[in-house]
C-alpha cells in the first residue's frame, strides 16, 4: 500500500521529500497534542483535589482532634 503514489522504492529519496502519511499535519496535530496535555491535567487536579477534600472531611472529626492532642 502506498500513501505517496510510489510503487516501487527504488528512486532517489532527496527527490521525493517528506514519505509520511499526513504531510504537513504536524503544526495542527502538535497543538491539539498540547490542548490534550493540558486539558488532561486540569481534569486530573480538579478530580485530585475533589478525592482530597473529601479524604480531609472523612471520618469523626472530634475523635481525630482527641488523638492528636494525645501526642
Amino acid at each position: 500500500m502506498s500513501t505517496i503514489g510510489y510503487d516501487s522504492w527504488a528512486v532517489d529519496l532527496a527527490e521525493v521529500g517528506p514519505v509520511y502519511p499526513l504531510q504537513g499535519w504536524e503544526v495542527l496535530m502538535t497543538v491539539v497534542g498540547v490542548i490534550f496535555w493540558v486539558g488532561w491535567h486540569r481534569i486530573q487536579y480538579v478530580r485530585e483535589s475533589a478525592h482530597l477534600e473529601a479524604a480531609k472531611h472523612a471520618g469523626d472529626e472530634e475523635k481525630i482532634a482527641k488523638a492528636l492532642e494525645r501526642y
